[in-house]
């Protein structure tokens, strides 16, 4: 028996407020830990487990550009970037650019797919899953638009849809990295200076606006963790 594949459990960890940077060199290096663990597998007779991580986070002011996203999308220069106190990172997921800050639930699940399914399209889709299901613990309906990964409300109401969740992913091997931004108490002025996703004639939104109310950030974290452990069906170990 693999016990590779048996290996259902996600350690939870929170970074709390960590600068864009610093997280993404700490994911790649849980990456190429689980890389290192699989490759050397291939020479063991017993195999040693693959680890399963859900990194929560919240960055500050930053700007993030996916490998394929467009660097005209981004409205600001290196003068007004640094007048504001914004970032600007050009990096390696999918996708185009997007704004991460304070009020966000940034979310990096780091897998490997061969515990769960080798299936990047059913990946996207079961973490669109996860965002659906917790929105509807506050009444609101998220929903997808075809070609168009991450989480809208009213995608199909002319002048009416608006986000609610960006993603965007790297996978090394089956091993995932990178993953979501979720906006629940986001100052959505910094959207202004992006075309977000590359999508010009769609607003952004966030949990707070949609309820009036500001969220508490630590109460969606949990609808989060458990809906990532039934959709993945999966253990959670940590927080």
């Amino acid at each position: 028996m693999n016990l590779q594949n048996t290996n259902k459990k996600i350690i939870v960890e929170d970074w709390g407020l960590i600068s864009y940077a610093e997280a993404w060199q700490k994911q790649e290096e849980y990456l190429q830990h689980i890389v290192k663990i699989k490759m050397e597998n291939r020479q063991r007779e017993v195999k040693e487990p693959t680890p399963n991580y859900l990194i929560f986070c919240e960055h500050p002011h930053v700007y993030t550009l996916g490998k394929t996203g467009t660097p005209h999308h981004l409205l600001l220069n290196a003068e007004e970037l640094s007048q504001r106190d914004i970032e600007y990172y050009p990096i390696n997921r999918g996708g185009d650019i997007t704004y991460h800050g304070p009020g966000q639930i940034v979310g990096y699940p780091i897998l490997d797919l061969d515990n769960f399914f080798t299936d990047i399209h059913r990946y996207l889709r079961t973490l669109e899953d996860v965002m659906i299901n917790t929105l509807a613990q506050y009444a609101i309906k998220g929903d997808r638009i075809m070609g168009a990964t991450g989480v809208w409300i009213e995608p199909s109401s002319p002048g009416a849809a608006r986000k609610i969740c960006a993603m965007g992913i790297r996978a090394s091997r089956w091993v995932t990295m990178h993953g979501w931004a979720l906006n629940v108490n986001t100052d959505l002025a910094y959207f202004e200076h992006i075309i977000p996703c590359g999508i010009m004639d769609k607003a952004v939104t966030s949990l707070a606006k949609e309820t009036g109310k500001e969220m508490d950030i630590e109460e969606v974290k949990k609808w989060l963790i458990y809906f990532f452990s039934k959709e993945f069906d999966a253990n959670i170990i940590g927080i």
